[in-house]
């Protein structure tokens, strides 16, 4: 293969570019909060908050407040010892500006001001004011008010805007008694997708983090409502506390919890965990694991940590109880765990995370130490609680067999399929192309809508799995019930992916996963239905943002006109009269009471074209409140679901 020179760009020093102060934040912010969108957003509240409960996690205060402004910004107060204001000997600027103009600058590089953080990198402070169009500090501290601002603005040195510009000096405005910080931002609506927070999620973590730590006061104001109530968080009883509010809606099989907590130090890693966990009659576990009071989604060596040594304790405490004999089958961790709710917390004098947005933790030694205390802990608490021990080791006996029968049930349905009698033969329309970045895999409510969506579709990347009406409440089925269900087997091969412990990203066949349902009373609930199956089954699917729920109009508003006619779509009532007047003088309107009546042009140009469908994407942004949700709307509890219908539902 020859090249002509001239064709061949020149490659020098020229084209080398480098970037300033805070510049490499706005360019990647992906690499910094995780992405530009609702998540990403909230993950800047976070970045901020986070530094005031180290304040508080150290000794230093009692209390911190989000506020959201009417005008977008937020603004974060706590009543810590305040950012420093002292000019750095060798930077010469105020300690407030290097936090938040310079990338890894803090004081939790050391253990001298913080035995533990959250706020691990020393990028939060800077990258949130990077992100913003306008960021203020106030730090009340030394007798006196000091404030500062900064800006997307104009850099005199570099000559050109730049994030995060300080536009002021730190100066001092007034006196005070008091000691604290105060941030405001303004997000930059030319980096995130959306600007609105989401109160309910914020209220969750809020009540997370009062649960965490005991005896703190968190507040939280939303004065973007008319009439709010500032709502107070505090919690006396920690993690007993927070394992009663998850498992509300689940029977529980022992009134108290297993609690308890212990500290070690190995290769200078100093290690406080706690753990509290309760036994219910669920079919699957629930972990929610904490480092430095960060949720820790991914897991981590903790985690992992917890589960070896309780798996090693109870293994021991069956033999101990003569449950187990030698020549016995051994029970597995995931028999072990089906129905657990634990609440694993951990606070750390030196965090390894991977990753800025801290979901999974890293450390070693945080493994050796966890399993090590659990193990010891709870084979102590098998001693106290023989009777409860035996029930709990009985259940992942039966657990074990189980699983036994549906690894066979499996397999021979993997041989079927070997031979050729596929469960897919003739009930789904595969799309042709195979790479995931481009498939999609959609779910339809009914026959009808099924095959006009499988003549709508665009064969090249879309396949179709017409749904027969709703599929079985998963939350409340045992797992060989689950996995022997003839609809469910036909979307989990169609996946690909495998379930629970068998999950496999890798074998995805399908980049979005859309369930398609009509807009009425019956389509919400076969969308719960589907989502509780995946989020107990398939919980990957959820936080890797495959998952999705298609939005069919409510509503066809047209006008007749000597070419035909002129068409528009309401998917909304509050849509609709805005659409009647985009129409014009004589609009009419079509209510859709379900996908089987359109036509396959209509499905097509509603739901299924990527130019012109609406699709709402399903997020976990808060794995406690999902799992308490899924438990209170789904499962057999009936008082928490009737108080919760009676407070959000409109009859």
């Amino acid at each position: 293969m020859s090249f002509d020179k001239e064709q061949i760009q020149t490659y020098d020093v020229t084209d080398l570019t480098s970037l300033e102060k805070l510049e490499p934040v706005r360019i990647r912010p992906g690499m910094y909060i995780g992405s530009t969108g609702s998540k990403g957003l909230h993950h800047c509240i976070w970045e901020i908050l986070d530094n005031s409960i180290d304040e508080i996690a150290n000794g230093y205060g009692d209390k911190a407040k989000i506020i959201l402004n009417k005008d977008k910004s937020v603004t974060i107060i706590d009543n810590g010892r305040g950012i420093p204001t002292g000019i750095h000997p060798i930077k010469h600027i105020s300690g407030v500006e290097m936090v938040f103009t310079e990338l890894h600058t803090g004081g939790k590089f050391n253990n001298k001001n913080y035995k533990t953080s959250g706020g691990l990198h020393g990028v939060g402070a800077a990258v949130v004011n990077a992100l913003s169009e306008w960021l203020e500090v106030e730090v009340k501290q030394k007798g006196k008010i000091f404030t500062q601002r900064f800006e997307y603005a104009y850099d005199k040195e570099l000559k050109r805007l730049m994030p995060g510009t300080p536009v002021s000096k730190l100066e001092i405005v007034g006196e005070s008694t008091q000691t604290g910080s105060k941030v405001t931002f303004m997000p930059d609506k030319n980096v995130f997708t959306t600007l609105e927070f989401s109160s309910d999620f914020i209220d969750e973590r809020l009540q997370e983090l009062a649960f965490q730590n005991k005896g703190i006061i968190l507040v939280f104001d939303d004065r973007r409502k008319e009439g709010n109530v500032p709502k107070e968080y505090h919690s006396e009883r920690g993690l007993l506390d927070f394992i009663d509010y998850l498992n509300e809606s689940k029977t529980v099989l022992h009134k108290d919890p297993i609690f308890f907590q212990g500290e070690k130090e190995i290769n200078g890693l100093q290690l406080y965990g706690e753990v509290c966990m309760q036994f219910t009659d669920s079919t699957t576990e629930y972990i929610a694991s904490y480092v430095n009071n960060i949720p820790t989604t991914e897991s981590g060596t903790h985690e992992t940590g917890f589960k070896t040594g309780m798996t090693r304790a109870f293994k021991e405490g069956a033999k101990k109880l003569n449950l187990l004999k030698e020549k016995d089958k051994e029970f597995e961790g995931d028999d072990l765990r089906e129905g657990m709710t634990a609440i694993v917390r951990v606070k750390i004098s030196n965090p390894i995370f991977e990753g800025q947005t801290k979901s999974k933790l890293g450390n070693n030694e945080a493994y050796s130490i966890m399993n090590e205390l659990s193990y010891v802990k709870i084979l102590e608490w098998i001693e106290d609680n023989k009777n409860m021990a035996t029930n709990i080791i009985n259940n992942a006996i039966s657990a074990s067999s189980r699983r036994d029968k549906i690894k066979k049930i499996n397999e021979a349905e993997r041989k079927k399929i070997g031979k050729g009698a596929s469960p897919l033969a003739g009930k789904i329309a595969v799309c042709t192309l195979k790479n995931s970045d481009f498939t999609e895999f959609i779910v339809v409510e009914g026959d009808s809508a099924g095959g006009s969506a499988k003549q709508a579709r665009d064969r090249r990347f879309q396949t179709i799995m017409p749904s027969k009406g709703k599929i079985m409440n998963t939350e409340k089925q045992k797992l060989e019930n689950v996995l022997a269900s003839e609809e469910l087997k036909i979307f989990n091969t169609a996946i690909g992916t495998g379930v629970l412990e068998n999950y496999s990203e890798k074998s995805l066949k399908y980049g979005k996963i859309i369930i398609l349902s009509d807009a009425d009373v019956d389509g919400y609930h076969i969308r719960t239905l589907w989502m509780t199956y995946i989020y107990r089954y398939m919980r990957s699917l959820i936080s890797n943002g495959h998952l999705y729920m298609g939005m069919p109009p409510l509503y066809k508003v047209y006008r007749k006109t000597k070419n035909g006619e002129v068409v528009k779509y309401a998917y909304s009532d509050e849509q609709l009269a805005k659409t009647k007047k985009e129409i014009g003088k004589g609009a009419l309107i079509q209510r859709y009471k379900g996908l089987g009546e359109m036509n396959p042009d209509q499905l097509w140009e509603t739901t299924l074209n990527p130019n012109t469908r609406t699709l709402q994407q399903v997020t976990i942004e808060d794995a406690a409140k999902a799992e308490k949700m899924v438990s209170l709307l789904m499962g057999d509890v009936v008082a928490p679901r009737k108080n919760y219908m009676y407070k959000y539902a409109e009859f």
